[in-house]
C-alpha cells in the first residue's frame, strides 16, 4: 500500500530470507501489503508501508521476520501522547 505513509526510514522490521519456508503466511497477514513472495522466499517490498504491528513476526512459523512494535507504531506514539509510556502498548487491538 504505497499510498500509507506514517514516519519514513524508522521501521525496524527484518526479513532473515536464509530462515523462509516460503509459507506466504506473512503476505496475508500484513495489512498494509508490505511483504510479498518472489521465487518461493517472502521480500519486503515496501518497508516503510509497515505500521509495526507485529501480525508477520507473530505468524512466522520459523522467526524469519522481526519487528519491534513501538518505533513506527502510529497507534503506540498516539497511546504515549495520551496515556504516558508506561501504560501505551502496541499489539492487539491497540495498533492493527
Amino acid at each position: 500500500m504505497k499510498t500509507l505513509r506514517y514516519l519514513d526510514n524508522v521501521v525496524t522490521l527484518t526479513l532473515d530470507a536464509s530462515k523462509c519456508v516460503g509459507c506466504a503466511i506473512c503476505t496475508e497477514v500484513c495489512p498494509h501489503g508490505v511483504l510479498a513472495m518472489d521465487h518461493r522466499k517472502a521480500q519486503i517490498v515496501d518497508r516503510d508501508g509497515c505500521m509495526e504491528c507485529g501480525a508477520c513476526a507473530k505468524n512466522c512459523p520459523t522467526e524469519a521476520i522481526t519487528v519491534t512494535p513501538g518505533v513506527g507504531c502510529a497507534s503506540y506514539i498516539i497511546q504515549t501522547w495520551i496515556k504516558g509510556k508506561e501504560k501505551a502498548s502496541c499489539g492487539g487491538s491497540g495498533c492493527c
